[in-house]
């Protein structure tokens, strides 16, 4: 389906986080990763972690990625009186507690109570499943089918999207088809984290689903793969000045940036002149997926922004070849958070023809590194902050665009480009601008 307003062709603008359970997707925005993770690291189990906090704690390190270093502190040598203390508590409520004790349960409630004493919403303990799913979007893909479900108004399991390319897909489910049962099971009662965590969790390589389709009832064998998310997608727009590009980026996961460069591949073969990068509502993700991106249109040498430790600032510069310089829309507005923040700034203090339109972002300066612990779980600290290549620490205060422009009621009742103020002003200031590209 395609628009028409003062003479241009619009089409459909796409944003979308593919092949999550749709509770996920509608809270996304606000609750999801909303951190720089500068880092995702494996191989603690959560006693060692247990011994990192302390150990950084007590003497104020920074947690560093050497899983020997960590485990011959845990073995005895140099171990502070602090830990010593916390370990024989340990000892004593296992040993002579008048109930029988979870040893596992015990060390995930210190850790979790460490990370809560650092009065730090960026450093947290995450239970099994929370992991799994934050895991899901840092690493952009899942074990799965391909669908997205959602519990619908008669509480029925409603698939809403199938993802192309996926054994859904392949087996011939459709959109719109409700699933009834997983491999003989009834689904009545069933939670929605319960019914993805039946496909997710299958130890099975084939799983048979029963749906219904209209008044009837289908049976369709599916297998289970690794599903990539979909994280960028793309469209161009035809201006009086030529093509215009648009990419939206919806997180920035470990496979954004193969995404990114093959979609701006795709635009930049239609002979655009400008581009639109749309980060609105990215909540964040990995550093070095901004990073790449970033060095595909700044000059070499240019900084793209700055990290700040407890006792130094390095400046993290481009070091490629490559570089762009047609004009650039970035579009922004309150829930575009740390990754997408590094993004903006970037492109504000370094590239030379670049306007931010929308609204001023959330807001986020630290970097966290995040660890996968043994028994499934996560924990994430926040090792560093990030500073603008000019040297400005947005945190609390975020980046204010050039053109502020907010949506409006249409918008929202009705979510389509022609109705979306920040695009379509976007578009005008690139319809105005001279040609600068070769």
């Amino acid at each position: 389906m395609t628009w028409k307003k003062n003479g241009r062709q619009i089409k459909p603008n796409y944003k979308k986080i593919a092949f999550m359970k749709s509770s996920e997707y509608d809270d996304f925005d606000d609750t999801n990763i909303r951190e720089v993770i500068v880092d995702h690291k494996s191989g603690f189990n959560t006693l060692e972690v247990l011994v990192i906090v302390i150990i950084s704690i007590a003497f104020g390190v920074v947690i560093g990625s050497s899983v020997s270093f960590f485990r011959k502190d845990y073995q005895g040598e140099e171990i502070s009186s602090s830990l010593r203390e916390l370990i024989a508590v340990y000892n004593n409520i296992v040993d002579t507690y008048y109930e029988d004790i979870d040893e596992q349960d015990l060390v995930d409630a210190a850790v979790d109570g460490m990370l809560s004493s650092l009065d730090d919403p960026y450093s947290t303990y995450m239970d099994e499943e929370n992991s799994s799913t934050f895991n899901e979007s840092v690493d952009g893909s899942y074990h799965g089918i391909g669908v997205t479900l959602m519990l619908d108004d008669d509480n029925q399991f409603l698939i809403v999207a199938v993802s192309d390319s996926s054994p859904a897909k392949d087996a011939g489910i459709e959109a719109g088809d409700i699933l009834l049962e997983i491999n003989g099971e009834t689904l009545e009662g069933l939670t929605l984290d319960e019914v993805t965590s039946k496909v997710k969790d299958s130890s099975e390589d084939v799983i048979t689903l029963l749906l219904k389709r209209g008044d009837e009832e289908i049976e369709k064998k599916v297998s289970l793969d690794t599903i990539d998310l979909v994280s960028v997608v793309s469209e161009v727009y035809p201006l009086n000045n030529g093509n215009a590009g648009y990419i939206a980026i919806n997180n920035f996961a470990a496979n954004t940036y193969e995404q990114f460069k093959e979609e701006l591949k795709n635009v930049e073969k239609e002979n655009i002149k400008s581009l639109i990068i749309d980060v609105r509502s990215n909540p964040g993700g990995h550093v070095q997926q901004t990073t790449d991106i970033l060095e595909l249109f700044m000059k070499k040498g240019k900084v793209l922004y700055q990290i700040k430790t407890k006792d130094e600032v390095t400046k993290i510069k481009d070091t490629t070849k490559a570089s762009r310089s047609y004009p650039i829309v970035i579009l922004i507005n309150s829930s575009s958070a740390s990754a997408s923040e590094i993004l903006a700034a970037a492109f504000q203090d370094s590239y030379p023809d670049i306007t931010l339109v929308g609204n001023t972002t959330y807001g986020k300066g630290t970097v966290q590194t995040a660890y996968n612990l043994s028994d499934g779980t996560s924990v994430k600290f926040t090792t560093e902050k990030w500073l603008t290549p000019n040297g400005k620490w947005i945190d609390g205060k975020g980046i204010t665009p050039d053109k502020t422009v907010s949506l409006n009621s249409e918008y929202l009742v009705n979510p389509i480009p022609e109705n979306d103020l920040q695009l379509q002003t976007a578009l005008d200031i690139l319809e105005n601008k001279e040609n600068t590209s070769d």
